[in-house]
């Protein structure tokens, strides 16, 4: 890798000093340690002062760009009293060996960019006749703002400034006491919509303007920069990744990562394969690749073998077993001799050559897992690894394996991420980059699939395959594997290549329904063999299953709803479970938090008078989530609690036991639910840390019964987090961890509660068959006042402080491989 690649995303001039320059940009592995950026005009260095920033705050500084940034390097430049009669200033970067330029500009373009404002629009809304505009702008002196018709006359406006904290680290130098955010109001008749209206910004020698439109009849508003001059200045200002990425947003366009781009990028190089070939591990196992063989075509066969004989790590045994011969063919052999199959000549020149690989020839077809158990029954490794007869292995897999194995040496199971490859081998497609270990999914999909490998005392204990699961025998043996396995690693490669034809069920799930049969019923084995009563079904998509929990008891559930007037949506929420729930055994908590209308204090009266299970209690504190969440909870009596917000509604009466059934296993503290937005869009489908910087909801706005990432819209699985808009937590865990933590008023409270049940061993599970509304932000505004802002910078360093470890390292239930930029799972860039 080329050590100097140093891209500089942003160079500015001091706000304070005029002869100083600030330039912020990252090497392309992330990685500044043991290199040095110099800084030099017209060929002599300048002083100059770095600092590297790392961590979750440098990803919410540059979320939204198209580079996925964990490592900053910010150079203060000390220019001389003479640097306008100068040619050229540049940037360079040092590993010790090389000194290679990165960045050029002519003095002539500094000079334009002395007095140069620095801002950036965050919000545009309407709300009835008022829009709102909210951003920041910093510069030299008094920053004047202003609002302009179509004819460029200035509309009267009332325009508030506040202090950014999150700013501190973009501009060190600020002013603790300046105010550079700002919220701008005016009106503007809605019949004036499709107007050009205009965002003048202006110090004393510069301005900016930009230009507001509506969006859509939703009064979503955008901007966009007036003047080819303004795009050509945000690009010197802001970079060239971040200048497409807005560009892209604005246009409605959307980036995307092709396979190929990306396995261009990320693929191992061949220098690191030679590398590997050289290394010698200290803890060198015995790897057993175990294939069965049914009447493979010999161009596949002969892929697959040169593809484990290419492998870096060369301590591996392949055991093959052939049952190519069925019906009028089987019983040939004659005299105590061998069988032979056509495959016979191929496989006994290769096990002459090669003594790493062994084969057998049965007298039979044994069907899928008999053969594998013949395969098995050669396999004197340490741990066995499983592959198909026409797939192909990459040669850096069995590498993985060791070097993951030689970091723990107590692993029992490992697997890794795979792809799909096309007949002829040359097409690679549809990378299904997987969480870490995951056992909902599992019982939901069987995403494990390939590579996957396993201590041979784990297999013994399995007891191998069941031909009675037979299409379905992999999802059933990594179950009784992983049942009994007490450490599952997973490896975040593609380490495996399936290939993929028309009677595979990786193209046509048709051609083997019995095999998704199989499947459920091996994962209803599953539940039989851990004690947990459970029925699985078939789910709408070929592959996936859904579990069906039947529990016993019927504990009560406390419905913990906060409210402040909105009578209307609290009605709507309350009615919707008194009307469709088909769990008996609920009872209403209303958390009354200052409500002023009288209409709300009377439709509390005839709930209670009416209900017998509904109960109001009054907390008299100003808003905070955590607080009213908690003194709910003092009222509630059920042994299981449902927070759940008054702008929600539930669509299905089953949704109450759903998640019930989920939460009264012994293992799970909290299950969340799916929230649609009212156009029946996605709002919520788990949380996954590092979105948004610290955390965010996955798949926003995709349709209702979009599959998602492989099938994850519509699996039960286990996240890092789910949302406390309708979240279930054991009372027993809400009380072990000391409910949510009232530091933390609004924002990151039910991130934080997640984690810290997380904390105590207890999975969160999200519950895609728990569908409810949620009708976001009838009840809270918009988050874009002055006081608004500032406590969520502040509720941010309060997350951080407490999981910032958590959070960096990275989400266990999404792979590194994807994207943070965005909720949709696509490519990481």
């Amino acid at each position: 890798m080329d050590t100097h690649k140093f891209f500089v995303e942003k160079l500015r001039f001091h706000l304070n000093e005029p002869d100083m320059l600030v330039f912020v940009g990252w090497f392309y592995d992330g990685k500044a340690s043991g290199r040095e950026v110099q800084a030099y005009l017209d060929g002599e260095k300048l002083p100059a002062a770095l600092t590297v920033n790392k961590g979750a705050e440098v990803r919410q500084k540059y979320l939204g760009t198209i580079n996925e940034i964990n490592e900053e390097v910010v150079g203060i430049v000390t220019l001389p009293k003479d640097w306008r009669e100068k040619k050229k200033f540049e940037i360079f970067t040092d590993d010790g060996e090389s000194k290679k330029r990165a960045y050029a500009v002519s003095t002539g373009k500094l000079r334009v960019r002395e007095s140069r404002l620095e801002y950036y629009i965050e919000n545009c809304h309407r709300d009835e006749d008022t829009v709102t505009v909210t951003g920041w702008c910093m510069g030299a002196g008094e920053v004047n703002l202003y609002l302009l018709d179509n004819r460029r006359q200035k509309l009267q406006v009332k325009t508030d400034h506040y202090f950014r904290k999150d700013l501190l680290s973009v501009f060190p130098e600020c002013d603790i006491q300046a105010k550079p955010g700002f919220m701008i109001q005016a009106s503007i008749p809605r019949k004036d919509d499709n107007k050009k209206f205009f965002l003048e910004m202006r110090n004393a020698e510069h301005y900016s303007r930009t230009r507001l439109r509506k969006w859509d009849d939703g009064g979503r508003w955008q901007y966009i920069l007036e003047k080819s001059q303004d795009a050509l200045r945000y690009l010197e200002r802001n970079g060239l990744s971040a200048t497409i990425h807005k560009i892209e947003n604005k246009l409605g366009g959307k980036s995307e990562t092709s396979y190929d781009a990306w396995c261009q990028k990320y693929d191992v190089k061949k220098e690191e394969l030679e590398e590997q070939r050289k290394r010698t591990f200290s803890y060198q196992p015995l790897f057993s690749v175990v294939v069965p063989l049914y009447r493979t075509k010999p161009e596949f066969l002969k892929e697959m073998i040169g593809s484990i004989q290419a492998q870096t790590y060369g301590n591996w045994q392949l055991c093959l077993a052939d049952g190519s011969l069925s019906g009028d063919d089987a019983g040939t052999a004659e005299n105590g001799q061998a069988p032979v199959t056509e495959l016979t000549p191929l496989l006994e020149q290769y096990a002459k050559a090669d003594k790493r690989i062994t084969f057998t020839t049965l007298p039979k077809n044994l069907g899928i897992s008999g053969n594998t158990n013949a395969a098995l029954a050669l396999a004197a490794g340490d741990y066995i690894v499983l592959a198909d007869h026409d797939d192909i292995v990459p040669a850096n897999a069995l590498y993985e394996l060791a070097d993951a194995l030689n970091q723990d040496r107590s692993i029992d199971v490992l697997y890794s991420d795979e792809d799909k490859i096309s007949m002829d081998g040359k097409k690679r497609f549809e990378p299904h980059f997987k969480p870490d270990f995951d056992l909902d999914l599992l019982c939901s999909v069987n995403y494990i699939c390939h590579l996957f490998a396993a201590k041979k005392e784990l297999v013994d204990m399995a007891g191998g395959f069941c031909s009675e699961y037979d299409g379905a025998q992999d999802l059933d043996f990594i179950l009784r594997c992983c049942e009994n396995a007490k450490n599952i690693r997973h490896i975040p490669k593609i380490l495996y290549h399936w290939r993929c034809h028309m009677q595979s069920t990786a193209a046509n799930p048709e051609s083997k329904l019995y095999a998704f049969e199989a499947g459920r019923r091996a994962i209803e084995a599953h539940y039989s063999r851990i004690g947990v009563p459970a029925a699985v079904e078939n789910a709408a998509f070929y592959g996936m299953y859904r579990t069906k929990y039947d529990w016993k008891e019927k504990p009560l559930v406390s419905i913990i709803i906060p409210n402040k007037d909105h009578r209307k949506d609290l009605e709507t929420c309350v009615n919707s479970i008194l009307e469709k729930t088909t769990y008996p055994n609920i009872e209403f908590i209303i958390v009354e938090n200052n409500s002023t209308e009288q209409e709300t204090f009377d439709y509390y009266k005839d709930l209670e008078t009416m209900r017998e299970n509904v109960h109001v209690v009054f907390y008299e504190g100003g808003f905070n989530y955590s607080k009213i969440n908690n003194f709910g909870a003092d009222a509630a009596k059920g042994s299981y609690l449902l927070l759940l917000n008054n702008d929600t509604e539930m669509i299905d009466g089953g949704a109450i036991g759903e998640m019930l059934g989920y939460c009264m296993r012994g293992d799970v503290g909290i299950v969340g639910a799916k929230l649609l937005y009212e156009d029946e869009t996605i709002q919520h489908a788990g949380v996954v840390l590092g979105f948004g910087g610290t955390a965010g909801h996955a798949f926003i706005g995709k349709p209702r019964y979009d599959t998602g990432y492989f099938g994850r819209i519509l699996c039960a699985q286990d996240y890092s987090a789910v949302t406390a808009a309708c979240m279930m937590v054991k009372r027993s865990v809400f009380d072990e961890v000391g409910g949510l933590t009232e530091e933390l008023a609004v924002a990151f409270n039910d991130i934080d509660f997640c984690l810290k049940v997380r904390k105590t061993g207890k999975l969160v599970v999200y519950d895609p068959y728990a569908e409810w509304f949620h009708y976001e932000s009838k009840s809270r505004g918009y988050e874009d006042s002055p006081e608004k802002v500032e406590r969520f910078n502040d509720e941010v360093d309060t997350l951080l402080r407490s999981w910032r470890e958590i959070i960096e390292q990275g989400d266990p239930y999404y792979n590194p491989n994807l994207t943070l930029d965005n909720s949709d799972f696509s490519l990481r860039k």
